[in-house]
Formats: structure tokens, C-alpha cells, sequence
């Protein structure tokens, strides 16, 4: 599969029409580089919250309502893209309001029609304490004809458990959509992402907001890039850097991912990071005490 992920520059919009037209070009672009899968980043739709009005878009509970009501017609809008382009889109994510609780959901859409989501799992401390965000269960895995694939929202990607969940239930390739402020939050889930790349010896697709947006509430500041990161051994470069953007600089990065070379590093690589997970396990007990 080709793997497009998104730099993504948050806007304002006066209507409808313009977010519209700003989702059809970047969709356009990607599927017309021959991507076959795209990633946009965390909290990519808080740009709807601009069409409630600035008032809206910089309050705390009135950016979350203002995204929240829009967020059908921005599915429609991308399942009704994917089929039309022939492509996989992970949307960017939002939060949703359900049954008195708000979570970090992530929309995933077919070139079949089909549609699902993934919310994330562990809030930080922003979302828990400013915005009373709550984590939602459970992790998905989504079987689509390029492959079986997770999806780990941001700080999800900084807990490798959740990473094994996905790698033991069979994926290949996790998606890492991510927000972050500053260049330590970037570095802190590129880490993850390509530390997960590393042990589940799997392919990992990060991407990121870029540039600022002080209008609205929560994405004021956004630093980052986009990535697509492997393990360190045959077949992919030593670096485990298959694909990186130019921080800060929106834009599509792209990536070839070929699921033989992850199927051959899983069974012959120079390391077998998958295999040996259980063992740390028996190792992992209390350490002993040493007084020297």
C-alpha cells in the first residue's frame, strides 16, 4: 500500500463550502499520488468549531459543542470522499459527545462506504483536567483489504501494552494521529510511534497539526510533521525512517509499505523483538537488591 500522512494547517471558515473545499483538495492530492490509505492528525476537525463564530470557537465547552454538531455532515462528507477517490481516510479526530461524556474519536471510512472510528484510550492531562475528556473502550482492529490495521490516538502511542494489544491481534500497520503544542510533545510521540514500530516489529504512520490557530480553544499552537517509521532491520533503513515531512511545513508525506517485508522481518530479522516479548515477562519480576 502507499500511505499519505498529513502535516495539517488548521483553518478558519466562513461556511460550509469552504471546509468542504479544503477536504476535497487535500483528499485529491494524496489519491492522486497513488496513496491508497490517509492519515489526517488528532483533532484535525476542530476547524468546524470557526464556523459557530469566533465566540464559540474560543470557548472551552462551546468549541466542544460547535465540533460535536458538525461532525455528521464532516463524515458524510468524508465517507462520500473515500468512495468517490477510491480510498482509505483515517479523519481527523474531534471530540464527541455521548451519553453525558465527551471522548477523543477518531473517524475511519472505506472506499466501500464503510465507516467506523477509534477513541482514544488514555487522556493527558489537558484533556482530563481543562477539558473532561474521558478515555474509551475498546481498541479496534480494522480488517481492510490492505491489510489489518490499529489506530493509537497521540498519547495512546506512549504505552506500549496498547501497542502489544493491536500487534498480538494481528496488525501490521498502526496509525498515530497526533496533536501536539511544542517540539518535546512531537518528539515524546514520535518515540512512541517508532518505538512501537520497533518491538512489534510493524509499520507506523504518524501525523501531525502544524502552524497556529490562537481562535480556537485547544489547538492555539500545533508543532509537528508528518512520519511513516519501521523497525531498524532488513529491509527498511537503519534509521526505521521510512518517511518524514519538514517540520512544521504542511503538506502530505508518503510512504511505500510492503507487508512481506514486515511478515519477513517478523520471521528472519537480524533481531525478533515480536518473538521474544513473553520473556521480559519472567524477567520482570521485582528486581533483587544489591548493596554494594
Amino acid at each position: 500500500m502507499k500511505v499519505a500522512t498529513a502535516a495539517y494547517p488548521l483553518d478558519w471558515f466562513s461556511d460550509w463550502a469552504g471546509y468542504e473545499d479544503k477536504m476535497r483538495l487535500w483528499v485529491a492530492e494524496a489519491a492522486g499520488q497513488g496513496a491508497d490509505l490517509l492519515l489526517f492528525p488528532e483533532f484535525g476537525a476542530m476547524e468546524l468549531a470557526s464556523l459557530a463564530g469566533p465566540e464559540d470557537a474560543a470557548d472551552l465547552h462551546g468549541s466542544v459543542r460547535a465540533v460535536s454538531q458538525r461532525l455528521a455532515a464532516s463524515n458524510a462528507l468524508l465517507s462520500a470522499l473515500a468512495q468517490e477517490f477510491g480510498v482509505y481516510i483515517l479523519g481527523g479526530s474531534a471530540p464527541v459527545e455521548e451519553g453525558g461524556k465527551v471522548m477523543n474519536r477518531a473517524p475511519f471510512f472505506a472506499p466501500s462506504g464503510g465507516m467506523d472510528y477509534q477513541d482514544k484510550q488514555i487522556l493527558t492531562r489537558f484533556e482530563r483536567d481543562d477539558w473532561g475528556l474521558v478515555g474509551a473502550a475498546p481498541l479496534k482492529v480494522f480488517d481492510t483489504t490492505l491489510g489489518r490495521i490499529g489506530v493509537l490516538i497521540c498519547y495512546d502511542s506512549e504505552f506500549p501494552l496498547l501497542g502489544r494489544a493491536l500487534i498480538e491481534a494481528g496488525v501490521e500497520v498502526i496509525l498515530v494521529p497526533s496533536c501536539t503544542e511544542a517540539l518535546e510533545g512531537y518528539w515524546r510521540v514520535r518515540i512512541g510511534a517508532m518505538a512501537r514500530a520497533l518491538e512489534g516489529q510493524c509499520v507506523t504512520v504518524m501525523a501531525s497539526l502544524v502552524g497556529a490557530r490562537p481562535e480556537i480553544y485547544a489547538v492555539e499552537e500545533n508543532t509537528g510533521m508528518g512520519g511513516v517509521f519501521g523497525p531498524p532491520d532488513m529491509g527498511f533503513p537503519a534509521t526505521g525512517v521510512m518517511a518524514e515531512g519538514t517540520l512544521g511545513q504542511p503538506g502530505w508525506s508518503y510512504a511505500e509499505i510492503d507487508l512481506d517485508q514486515i511478515r519477513a522481518v517478523r520471521a528472519d530479522g537480524h533481531v525478533l523483538n515480536k518473538t521474544h516479548w513473553d520473556e521480559q515477562c519472567v524477567r520482570s519480576e521485582k528486581p533483587v537488591s544489591i548493596l554494594l
